[in-house]
């Protein structure tokens, strides 16, 4: 990648960010077009290709991207320490609204990405995506106070329950044309209140 990207402003960077995650979320790699990228960052394909030296450096850097913002954005919110599941599970909804804010097709790329098959990038995002592919990484209970729950009560089950579900969760809010952050936030906080009703002693 040029190192002139990085020389561009933060906004005209994140034109190109978007851009690219807007395009590549709504066809496979080999169907998006480069100069639909470039039209939809609102600079020239030449120049585009100033910055990437191709499709596919553009491709893996959006995906690098992604996860970088991702885990840095879950580890500024502080999900990744505590102990009251339901705090943990807002403020990781919390952080992924904000990114949505500032990069709302991240998500979807994200998706798209992982089940690319294309065998020009397959490889290339395999290397990446490896660390995330076991969906029991993702499931595993932090550090609870057993005795706030009711007796009885499988905790394994409930935060895979909790977890699965606000995953399937975000991601049909993703898949809304004009999505309201703020109303989503609210409703996934009245999604917790219940959980704490049925779940809590």
């Amino acid at each position: 990648m040029n190192e002139k990207f990085y020389a561009l402003s933060e906004e005209k960077q994140n034109a190109i960010i978007n851009a690219g995650f807007k395009v590549f979320a709504k066809n496979s790699y080999k169907k998006s077009p480069v100069n639909e990228i470039a039209i939809e960052a609102g600079i020239s394909k030449s120049l585009l290709f100033f910055y990437f030296k191709n499709k596919k450096e553009l491709y893996i850097f959006l995906l690098k991207k992604s996860e970088e913002l991702t885990r840095r954005t879950l580890m500024e919110s502080g999900v990744l320490n505590g102990t009251d599941i339901f705090d943990i599970m807002y403020r990781g909804l919390l952080a992924k609204a904000s990114m949505m804010k500032k990069y709302p097709d991240m998500g979807n790329f994200s998706i798209k990405a992982y089940y690319e098959k294309d065998p020009e990038v397959v490889n290339d995002v395999q290397k990446i995506v490896a660390p995330y592919t076991k969906i029991e990484t993702n499931l595993t209970l932090p550090p609870l106070d057993k005795s706030k729950f009711k007796d009885g009560l499988d905790l394994n089950m409930m935060y895979q329950d909790m977890y699965l579900a606000s995953e399937g969760y975000l991601w049909r809010m993703q898949q809304t044309d004009k999505l309201d952050i703020d109303k989503m936030v609210a409703d996934y906080k009245k999604i917790i209140n219940f959980w704490k009703s049925i779940y809590l002693k």
